[in-house]
């Protein structure tokens, strides 16, 4: 490890003891994640925000005194370089757009696993948005409909036909083994498609996808 190194600087903020110990035993692992603060409501996350300057926050929507949204919307306005997660329970689908369009650069489910986590975190480090990977297709449409954008590279990716008619039935919910016969393709071809479009859209997930295809024009509802 070079001298140069230093680890991403999070903040947690969740009114649930036992949530934020669980966050805490798993940061306290990671060498390259350094908990630096945590915070019970949205106000002591805007004052651990601005005492501590982190470079990721992860917050719970539904919070005391000041909510996640709120919260975002003021953090975004103040320290736009730090990257926030939304936490969230899987009925809380309105909210994750509400707090995407306040600022949100990702989201994940309160059930993710630790992978998933660190994947997010590290993901929104480095300016990329995180869709959890138990995100609904629901969701994902709600997002795609949504103001939220991060797509705002002006040169837009090259899909070959094949691709786009793929990209069409995955937002339709074909599973892979129907799109390959859709296709007239083997699984495997289909397989090695999925991963061009995930490389070129610059997702990590089915539910990337689909937000990059409605965003685009590509997949109309």
């Amino acid at each position: 490890m070079s001298s140069s190194y230093s680890p991403i600087r999070l903040v947690i903020a969740d009114d649930h003891e036992i949530f934020r110990e669980g966050l805490e035993s798993l940061f306290n692992k990671q060498k390259e994640i350094e908990l630096a603060g945590e915070a019970i409501n949205g106000k002591q996350l805007l004052e651990q925000a601005e005492r501590l300057l982190p470079d990721v926050i992860l917050t719970d929507i539904k919070m005391p005194v000041i909510d996640g949204i709120e919260a975002t919307k003021i953090l975004t306005e103040k320290f736009p370089q730090i990257g926030i997660i939304a936490l969230s329970m899987f009925e809380d689908e309105n909210l994750i757009v509400e707090m995407l369009e306040a600022g949100a650069k990702g989201y994940l489910m309160k059930n993710a696993h630790k992978h998933e986590i660190i994947a997010a975190i590290n993901a929104v480090y480095n300016q990329e948005s995180y869709f959890c990977n138990h995100t609904t297709m629901k969701l994902a449409k709600l997002i795609g409909k949504s103001r939220f954008n991060p797509f705002k590279e002006p040169i837009k990716p090259g899909f070959t036909e094949k691709e786009r008619e793929m990209i069409k039935l995955i937002c339709q919910e074909f599973s892979n083994k129907e799109i390959a016969t859709t296709l007239h393709q083997s699984p495997r071809t289909i397989e090695g498609y999925r991963e061009k479009i995930l490389e070129k859209t610059k997702a990590k997930n089915t539910a990337g996808i689909v937000i990059y295809a409605i965003k685009n024009g590509i997949y109309k509802i």
